[in-house]
């Protein structure tokens, strides 16, 4: 047997706790949590402790339960659940188990091998392996999560890990299921799901900025171009991803097709070397295409060394026999990595972009290709200690360990667009948090200029930005080829996600340690409230975010898209209109193509950083936090590194931010943690939304020392601050404050302006605008004007915002 390396073997605590186990002959159930059960049977009465696949952690501490044993009845009782059995086989009559706190009154029992779900839509489903050729909506696998408040996952298949690391068939085959019974409390079954299956590891911060993406013929010149011509429009990327043209495609046919590939085109590129030191310098990452499917063959510059590896004779490499891809031979997978993708790193490839399009089996029972890609080459990814990243399909449940997700070439439609934003949050129901798209679409379609500006803004609100396209001529992303005003729009929102970078990094910390995901579907936040389950394409994007994407066209009268959107209770901000809207309603939101509709609640604090960054994977000198004024807020930022994994250490710097809305103070604690990550001082932007005139004082805690503060009115006052030093507490103080209402009369204006409906009408109604200050008169009043009635419904949202 070969010798496994050593960063293949996993940290694993698969043996659940005695305490937790209640046995039979041919039975054993395991209370991990008082919500999650573990169901075995085997005729042997022999089970399994070993890791697998998807299960990496059984023992999640002590759990409280009552046991009730006679001789043909067990019953197990804990908060959660109410469990039934008859300890024999399972059976439909002999196993169930009633749930506690289901969103319904009714239809919370399951029985053994239900499949049907006993009411309304059943299961919130999870995630698909792919949205390959989708035009649209495509079926998705279930979830952890159902209106029942239950679901069941089966382990039985799954592959078992060996100490050494490697993956082996079960020997002794039992009935092996996880039963979830968490009702509505949707979140702690997802954090229990990362307990019992391991956590979401971070990401490098890198990833967090725009990624170029293209199927296209570059050659180092016109790449090297490309770039420099996204610096010149201050369109900031940290990810160039190239595509499989990077290695030789038109091969001799006594080799097969050119689609799996490790050997550079020196034609396009002639200097691979110098063109990834190039890449870095301009502070990108660089990952590159492979489909392995096709193995290695003997025009590959790694083949020889390779077949070595192999143990192939002489012979056989003289009538250069092709090496096939075998991904459940131990041999195989270690000459793939060490004679074909370490050169390749070692060069400057960060990451691999693995393109597994071939199906789920292989000469195993069981075995995926596509698990075994995606576990290995990210444990071998961050052998050397950097932190590792894959860029790969959904390989099922467990698949989060291994971020990021490409989610495949996609039809370029509004259908496809309008389906994406459900797909990412749903994908939280089995803890698949990191989903990347192609932006824009990948395939076949039409032109579509709103279209594709749509597309970018639901991308920035994503986990994962990443424009891609086909290799058709008048198929790509570059924002100078869309419309003045789509090209505008691109380009803001490309922007405004580097700004992002320092609020998006602590939500993968949040994520790595906490276990919530960065997009979660509504009725995570609110599970007691109908509406949340109404609005699929609305989702929380971190702590402090509301998102409601755009995937649908402009209304062509107003210039404006029309969605529907759930506003919970509270007081909210759109963070782009500055609009203030009372919650506990659900409302039509117009916007026209400059924005989409992101709400930030009262009390929320976001910070950015500068618009332009030559390298997303540095800690910034300066931060622009927005306060959303209304309420008392908080926030902490969290740093590290960035590239290693000493953030699984504790290695790290968190500054936490304190709005108090009655006093009128912003705190900003010192530094707490490795201050070496972070710089000594930092210049401070604070923009607090909401409040139009202030004064400011800045205070330093040591020796009541102050700092300087300039203040720049616009709609809202933003107080600038000089040379921050941030291993003391600072307080910003703002007095005599003013608050600003919603600007009804100039914002109504800007609707009628555009509206493409008669003069006189347009006149008449904003005279009612500017004339009528009681707001039910007002909507009266313009309802008699017999408006178009999406153009009422667009003035309504101002008035009754």
């Amino acid at each position: 047997m070969l010798k496994v390396k050593k960063y293949y073997q996993i940290q694993t605590k698969s043996k659940c706790r005695k305490e937790n186990m209640v046995e039979g002959e041919c039975y054993r159930i395991s209370v991990l949590t008082s919500g999650l059960v573990r169901l075995e049977y085997s005729e042997q009465g022999i089970f399994e402790d070993s890791p697998t696949q998807s299960i990496w952690n059984r023992d999640l501490g002590l759990c409280e339960y009552q046991v009730v044993d006679s001789e043909n009845q067990l019953e197990i009782i804990t908060d959660r659940i109410h469990l039934y059995y008859d300890k024999q086989r399972f059976s439909r009559n002999g196993l169930f188990i009633h749930v506690k706190g289901s969103a319904v009154p009714f239809g919370n029992v399951w029985h053994y091998g239900d499949t049907e779900y006993s009411f309304g839509e059943g299961n919130f489903k999870g995630t698909a392996r792919t949205l390959d050729g989708a035009n649209g909506e495509v079926p998705l696998e279930d979830g952890l999560n159902a209106i029942t408040g239950y679901a069941v996952l089966d382990d039985s298949k799954s592959l078992l890990i060996r100490e050494d690391g490697w993956v082996e068939t079960r020997k002794n085959p039992e009935e092996d299921l996880y039963f979830w019974g968490y009702g509505m409390d949707y979140l702690t079954c997802i954090q229990d799901f990362y307990r019992l299956c391991g956590a979401t590891p971070m990401v490098p911060r890198y990833a967090f900025g725009n990624w170029w993406s293209r199927y296209h013929k570059y050659t180092e010149k016109s790449y090297r171009g490309l770039m420099e011509r996204f610096k010149r429009e201050n369109i900031p990327f940290s990810v160039a991803v190239i595509d499989m043209d990077w290695h030789l495609v038109e091969v001799d046919a006594r080799y097969g097709s050119g689609w799996t590939g490790y050997t550079w085109n020196r034609e396009l590129f002639p200097d691979p070397d110098a063109f990834l030191k190039w890449l870095h310098e301009q502070g990108l990452h660089v990952t590159l295409n492979v489909h392995p499917a096709e193995g290695v063959r003997a025009y590959e510059e790694g083949y020889k060394e390779m077949a070595r590896a192999m143990q192939m004779d002489d012979d056989s490499i003289d009538k250069e026999l092709p090496i096939p891809f075998d991904i459940a031979d131990e041999k195989f997978v270690e000459a793939y990595f060490t004679c074909l993708h370490h050169p390749q790193e070692k060069a400057g490839v960060d990451f691999w972009w693995i393109d597994w399009q071939q199906g789920s089996l292989s000469k195993v029972e069981g075995l995926d290709p596509l698990w075994m890609l995606n576990h290995y080459h990210f444990l071998d990814n961050g052998r050397d200690g950097k932190r590792p990243m894959t860029f790969s399909r959904y390989a099922g449940p467990g698949s989060h360990r291994y971020p990021v997700g490409f989610s495949g070439d996609t039809i370029i439609s509004w259908k496809s667009l309008d389906f994406q934003p459900y797909f990412t949050a749903t994908a939280s129901n089995i803890g698949y948090g990191m989903w990347s798209h192609d932006i824009g679409g990948h395939i076949s379609g039409s032109r579509n200029d709103e279209l594709s500006g749509r597309w970018v803004q639901f991308g920035v609100f994503s986990p994962i930005m990443r424009l891609h396209s086909s290799d058709n001529q008048f198929n790509s992303k570059e924002p100078w080829h869309y419309r003045p005003e789509i090209r505008m729009v691109m380009e803001k929102f490309l922007r405004f996600r580097h700004r992002m970078i320092p609020y998006l990094y602590t939500m993968n910390y949040r994520q790595y340690a906490e276990g919530i995901p960065m997009v979660l579907p509504m009725y995570y936040w609110y599970p007691k409230e109908q509406e949340a389950y109404k609005v699929p394409n609305q989702y929380a994007f971190g702590s402090e975010m509301m998102v409601a994407a755009v995937t649908s066209p402009c209304i062509k009268t107003l210039y404006m898209a029309k969605t529907t959107v759930w506003i919970p209770q509270g007081e909210w901000y759109d963070i782009f209109t500055g609009l203030r809207y009372h919650g506990g309603r659900k409302m039509n939101l117009y916007r026209d193509i400059t924005s989409i509709p992101v709400l930030a609640k009262t009390g929320a604090i976001i910070p950015f950083q500068d618009d332009y960054m030559e390298n997303a994977n540095e800690n910034p000198k300066q931060l622009h936090l927005y306060v959303y004024t209304g309420a008392d807020g908080s926030f902490t930022l969290y740093e590290d590194d960035n590239i290693t994994n000493a953030y699984q250490e504790g290695i790290c710097v968190r500054t936490s931010y304190e709005w108090h809305e009655e006093e009128g103070c912003l705190y900003i604690s010192s530094a707490k943690g490795e201050k070496s990550l972070i710089p000594e001082n930092r210049e401070y932007a604070v923009t607090f939304c909401g409040i139009r005139e202030a004064k400011a004082t800045c205070k330093v805690s040591s020796a009541g020392g102050r700092i300087e503060t300039e203040i720049k009115k616009e709609d809202d006052v933003t107080v600038l601050l000089k040379n921050v030093p941030l291993d003391q507490d600072i307080v910003l103080e703002l007095r005599e404050r003013v608050y600003r209402d919603n600007d009804i009369v100039n914002r109504c204006y800007q609707i009628l302006d555009r509206a493409e409906i008669e003069y006189d009408q347009k006149e008449r109604a904003f005279n009612m605008i500017k004339a009528e200050q009681d707001k039910t008169c007002l909507l009266g009043k313009l309802l008699v004007l017999e408006l178009e009635s999406d153009l009422y419904h667009a003035l309504a949202e101002i008035i009754i915002a």
